[in-house]
């Protein structure tokens, strides 16, 4: 078997609330800077409903971007309160653009590529899980 990358230590349940239903997700939480750090980078493939939860407490501005990781990413920037503020949809694989959040989060699930824009998942939808006082 090869090895896609390092795995954060947990998974757990998320949900995104939209207007057309509940989405549920399996995420990798990263809390540790070391997590946070390598994220995603180094994976072949995302599988679709799989995806990262970076733990940003406290709420702060947050700044992401690509280098080494290989493929295509929905960034979803979530308020301490559990509303999505942005969504940074099919970043650039390899890119050392910053990415913003573009105000304070206190985290940001990554999910594969046009997840998005496939679900209808957009700012303002509330996410479900305990980092974020929500289920």
């Amino acid at each position: 078997m090869v090895s896609t990358g390092a795995r954060a230590a947990e998974l757990q349940p998320l949900e995104i609330v939209t207007k057309s239903g509940v989405r549920v997700f399996t995420v990798e939480v990263a809390k540790t800077e070391q997590e946070r750090a390598t994220g995603l980078m180094y994976r072949k493939e995302l599988p679709e409903g799989r995806g990262m939860l970076f733990d940003f407490s406290p709420e702060q501005p947050v700044s992401m971007w690509m280098k080494n990781t290989f493929i295509p990413l929905d960034m979803i920037f979530v308020r301490g309160d559990g509303r999505i503020l942005r969504i940074a949809e099919n970043t650039t694989p390899q890119s050392e653009k910053i990415i913003s959040s573009g105000g304070l989060v206190r985290g940001v699930i990554e999910v594969a590529g046009g997840t998005a824009k496939k679900l209808g998942i957009s700012p303002g939808d509330r996410v479900g899980h305990p980092l974020f006082g929500t289920k």
